[in-house]
């Protein structure tokens, strides 16, 4: 049976229908696929969540760097998590009402008359001052699958641990350390409070760095008491530091004046003791001669003793004891006319 032209023109445009159907469906059955081709960097893990469940449990969940697939959303969806770089947070109390427009530029809002709790922010100290505070955390993640599945936002737990321990070292630190004497002790407390908190929560993140700033109160009057007190803290320590310098001289000049009295006093006695020692060697090396003969060595010491002292004498007498011990009589022929000298000599 003949088919008519418009049979045959409509099967050849639903054949053609068709083909292209075939051809759209393929074209989408491969953009299917390859949209589910997604790349994991060095830095990164990734999680699938299969219709809101991750595909796997604690590690195995991980997927590493590379490239994989999943199926496309809203079937799977791909959630990526940084592990090696830097995250950052910034606190949100403490801190007087600034913009990051005038941050920028190097300008503040205009300090009114008095604080105002519902604009600024502040933290008391111990000692029961206002102060403002404020601080920025960087953390970086080491426990990808507890950091996403465990918190609805767990970037917001690092934050509120970042504010209370804002809060909780300002309680703990007078107004004097916070803002002069001990600014990097109150920068390791909040520190460690902050790790602490976090640890306790188990969010899944190592602390790096706490950087924190810390001023007065920008009010007219305060600011100036403020600044008056830290000028005569400045004065203080540096009266301190120049008292401090003359104590150091006067100690150095005084161990080495002792240093050197100790000295001369250990070199005399050495000297002494040297002495002595060379006495008492020479005493013991005559002691058998004296034991041999006492008088004669007493005489001989004598009559050596008057060498040395008659010496430079041109006419020595010498009268020895007697041997019955009575004392000898000495007669000396004098001339009562001195001696005339001779012709010879006159004349000449």
């Amino acid at each position: 049976m003949p088919v008519d032209a418009g049979s045959q023109a409509l099967t050849e445009a639903l054949r053609s229908s068709f083909n292209i159907i075939r051809f759209v469906m393929v074209l989408l059955v491969v953009l299917f696929f390859v949209h589910g081709l997604f790349k994991v960097e060095p830095n990164e893990r990734a999680i699938i969540l299969h219709f809101g469940k991750p595909r796997g449990e604690g590690t195995k969940a991980l997927l590493g760097p590379g490239l994989h697939w999943s199926y496309p959303y809203p079937i799977d969806e791909v959630q990526k998590v940084s592990v090696t770089g830097v995250q950052k947070v910034e606190s949100t109390v403490g801190w007087y009402a600034t913009t990051k427009e005038q941050e920028l530029a190097g300008t503040e809002p205009p300090a009114g008359g008095t604080l105002n709790p519902a604009l600024d922010g502040y933290t008391l100290t111990a000692d029961a001052n206002i102060i403002h505070v404020r601080s920025t955390l960087t953390y970086h993640v080491v426990d990808p699958v507890r950091f996403t599945f465990a918190f609805v936002a767990a970037s917001n737990i690092v934050q509120n641990a970042l504010n209370n321990a804002i809060v909780y070292a300002s309680a703990n630190f007078k107004v004097d350390d916070i803002l002069t004497k001990d600014k990097v002790g109150f920068q390791s407390a909040i520190e460690k409070r902050a790790t602490e908190l976090l640890e306790k929560e188990n969010v899944g993140v190592a602390v790096d760095q706490c950087d924190v700033q810390s001023t007065w109160p920008r009010q007219q009057n305060v600011k100036a008491a403020f600044a008056a007190v830290l000028s005569a803290q400045i004065d203080r320590d540096r009266l301190l530091q120049e008292a401090s310098t003359y104590t150091n001289q006067v100690l150095t000049a005084a161990v080495a004046s002792s240093n050197s009295i100790v000295n001369l006093a250990e070199a005399q006695r050495v000297q002494y003791v040297s002495d002595i020692s060379s006495r008492a060697t020479n005493f013991l090396s005559i002691l058998p001669w004296y034991k041999t003969n006492a008088n004669l060595f007493v005489q001989q010491r004598f009559n050596e003793t008057m060498g040395r002292v008659l010496t430079n004498l041109d006419e020595k007498i010498y009268v020895p004891e007697r041997i019955d011990g009575k004392t000898r009589d000495l007669w000396l022929l004098l001339n009562r006319e001195p001696p005339k000298p001779s012709t010879a000599t006159t004349n000449q």
